[in-house]
């Protein structure tokens, strides 16, 4: 059974063979358990010219505690795609693993790569599975962008995907933001996205939304001087997936506090 899997869909194999494994298939406690775990908080990603950009905060929170200050949540998917992770952040991170598997298995049984809208849609039916633990206060919720390998308008290669915890899939235009400083990152993004933004302006829009989020919202954290903890960014364009160097984002992020010392309402 092991040596042939069957199906395309690492999940359903796991289905079948393992299901115990599967993040929302394993027993809860009785109650809510929104407070036993850390929580990742905000993602934005931004539709370019050359495809997307996306960034998240450091901070996992666990009540009013910070549980911890340099928490990666942003990832490559596959080669062209980029996933973000807010909510509770273990079953965030063993989703987006799961995730990376599921596109890799289907690429080598089907010996072709699944179309964007096929990876949002996969992506989607395992954020149903999370149903259960979601209401029992256990809620993941992804970021999902990439390049469009298959977009038939150049413009138009660049592709933002949201979730809700039931599963729905929702595609959005421009940028969007996930987390609990979502609400001012739309709003600091809603100020200053243009279509048609390179990939350099949209990454200091995605650091600058961050700055503002952190700035309104305790769970999101801000570029760390003192600690030299700053936000994960990454893009996906035609070249493939591409996370900037520590040097590369420490230079935005410095550059974004200094101008907001001159103008700290930006």
């Amino acid at each position: 059974m092991f040596t042939n899997a069957g199906t395309s869909s690492f999940t359903q194999f796991l289905t079948q063979a393992m299901p115990e494994l599967l993040p929302g298939r394993r027993p809860l406690p009785v109650g809510m358990s929104a407070d036993l775990a850390p929580h990742a908080t905000t993602i934005v990603a931004i539709v370019t010219a050359e495809g997307v950009v996306m960034a998240g905060d450091r901070r996992a929170t666990m009540g009013n505690l910070i549980a911890s200050r340099d928490i990666e949540k942003v990832h490559p998917a596959d080669a062209h795609s980029l996933i973000g992770i807010a909510g509770t952040a273990g079953i965030g991170i063993e989703l987006m693993r799961l995730f990376q598997v599921e596109l890799e298995h289907y690429e080598k049984i089907e010996g072709i790569a699944l179309s964007l809208d096929g990876k949002a849609n996969r992506l989607a039916g395992m954020v149903r599975g999370n149903l259960g633990a979601a209401m029992q206060g256990l809620a993941v919720v992804p970021l999902f962008a990439g390049f469009d390998l298959a977009a038939a308008d150049p413009a138009k290669t660049g592709r933002i995907f949201s979730f809700d915890v039931a599963g729905g899939l929702y595609e959005e235009t421009g940028y969007d933001a996930i987390g609990s400083g979502s609400l001012f990152a739309k709003s600091a993004l809603k100020k200053r996205y243009r279509a048609g933004l390179s990939t350099a302006d949209a990454i200091r829009l995605a650091v600058e939304a961050l700055y503002d989020a952190a700035d309104d919202d305790t769970a999101t954290g801000g570029p760390d001087l003192t600690r030299k903890i700053y936000p994960v960014v990454m893009s996906a364009t035609a070249e493939g997936t591409h996370r900037l160097t520590d040097a590369e984002v420490t230079a935005v992020a410095e550059a974004v506090v200094a101008a907001r010392m001159e103008n700290p309402g930006g």
